[in-house]
């Protein structure tokens, strides 16, 4: 098998992980693996940030001996903040990453989301670096976001965000960002969970991390 002919078999592979999980990445991904493809001409917008309010949480509070790997499957364990956070995997296709993080209630109230996530990227002894975080995937990738709106989640309903980075090293002088954890705050003020990145954050040192507004998941 060809290189050129790997590249298109992994880039498939990502696209359809991705599609199942409403992201939308395979025409991105078509010209990450050939770049001779004729280009779309429709520039690619994120969608502007309303201003808007975010009702609080209904479930709040320190999330104390928290896991940062996900529950194993069919478990009943729930955190104190009466939501689960849990990774999946980093998806990959040239230099492009694509990650999926879902979040579950699994309290006994509402709770309420609105907007993206709060996300700082952690090193080894869990010391945040230096990583811009961004509202919106158009700076890295053409990836659809659905924007800052109301999500509220019952018992057993579940909401996810999108992540998308660029393994990419520019400058040979920096060191490469490879991180091995993501803390999450679902909303500004909220609780938050670390968790650990399969793989890794491996930003090279562009230094960038792009988000999706959260989505109620289907």
């Amino acid at each position: 098998m060809t290189a050129h002919r790997r590249l298109r078999s992994a880039a498939g592979l990502l696209a359809v992980s991705l599609l199942a999980a409403g992201c939308g990445l395979s025409d991105e991904l078509d010209r990450e693996s050939d770049p001779g493809r004729r280009p779309d001409t429709t520039p690619a917008t994120t969608p502007a940030v309303p201003s808007m309010t975010v009702p609080a949480p209904v479930r709040t509070g320190a999330l104390p001996g928290e896991p940062t790997r996900p529950a194993a499957p069919g478990t009943t364990s729930c955190p104190a903040s009466g939501v689960r956070a849990e990774p999946g995997p980093v998806d990959a296709a040239m230099g492009l990453r694509a990650m999926t993080v879902r979040l579950t209630n699994c309290g006994k109230e509402i709770y309420q989301l609105g907007g993206y996530p709060v996300l700082t990227v952690l090193d080894e002894d869990r010391e945040p670096l230096d990583v811009q975080v961004l509202k919106g995937p158009g700076k890295i990738t053409t990836l659809d976001d659905p924007g800052p709106h109301p999500v509220s989640l019952a018992r057993g309903e579940s909401a996810t965000t999108s992540l998308v980075w660029r393994n990419t090293v520019t400058d040979p002088t920096t060191t490469a960002v490879n991180a091995p954890f993501l803390r999450i705050t679902p909303v500004e003020g909220g609780p938050t969970t670390v968790l650990t990145v399969d793989g890794g954050l491996d930003l090279g040192n562009t230094g960038r991390l792009g988000t999706t507004a959260w989505k109620k998941a289907g």
